[in-house]
């Protein structure tokens, strides 16, 4: 069972979180793709902290210390990517209200991100496995953007655009994207959810 929530007795926006969630698919195949953006977000956060992801079988994930806190790129897939969680969280004892996910969004464009305290899994996979492990959705997350500028792909379209590469026209943007997701985070680390919120939510112009 995941450690109680300690927002019980805290506003959640005062809390700092200790575990900070990539979500993405793990392997070669998948590097690069949008649906994986979360990765790459805590991959720059492990950059900025000069620490190394280390393999933990018994947690099905990739971590990494730094100051605080934990980086946790699961290796479950995504739609098992609550499998992962469980298992440092509980260890740890870090509760759903101290673990901060970050992951793509296909209703955003890119360059669109969004700081909530909660909120449903609005349709993502890894999110729908995070809510069933914690049997809360009173969870932090960091939502990234990545529609393309006519919106979010319809029908069959969707699927492909989601676990398709960034396109080469993108980078630029998807680069400074991923430095102010990332400035996000640390401003979460530093201050507080809400302080990250008040600043982020507001500023969002590339």
């Amino acid at each position: 069972m995941v450690p109680a929530d300690v927002s019980t007795s805290r506003d959640p926006g005062d809390l700092v979180p200790k575990l900070i969630v990539g979500l993405g698919n793990p392997g070669i195949d998948y590097r690069d793709t949008r649906h994986n953006i979360g990765f790459m977000v805590v991959d720059e956060l492990a950059r900025r902290f000069k620490a190394s992801f280390t393999e933990e079988k018994r947690w099905h994930g990739l971590n990494a210390k730094i100051s605080g806190a934990w980086l946790l790129k699961p290796q479950t897939f995504m739609n098992d990517s609550g499998r992962s969680v469980r298992g440092l969280s509980q260890f740890y004892k870090i509760a759903p209200a101290e673990t901060l996910v970050v992951y793509d969004d296909v209703d955003l464009p890119l360059g669109k991100m969004r700081m909530r305290l909660s909120g449903s899994a609005g349709g993502h996979n890894g999110m729908k496995s995070l809510i069933n492990t914690f049997g809360t959705d009173a969870f932090p997350r960091l939502k990234l953007g990545i529609a393309t500028d006519s919106g979010r792909p319809s029908g069959d379209r969707l699927v492909g655009h989601v676990l398709g590469k960034f396109r080469e026209e993108e980078r630029p943007s998807l680069e400074i994207f991923i430095q102010r997701a990332a400035d996000a985070v640390m401003s979460s680390l530093q201050n507080s959810l809400g302080a990250a919120m008040n600043v982020f939510n507001r500023n969002e112009s590339l």
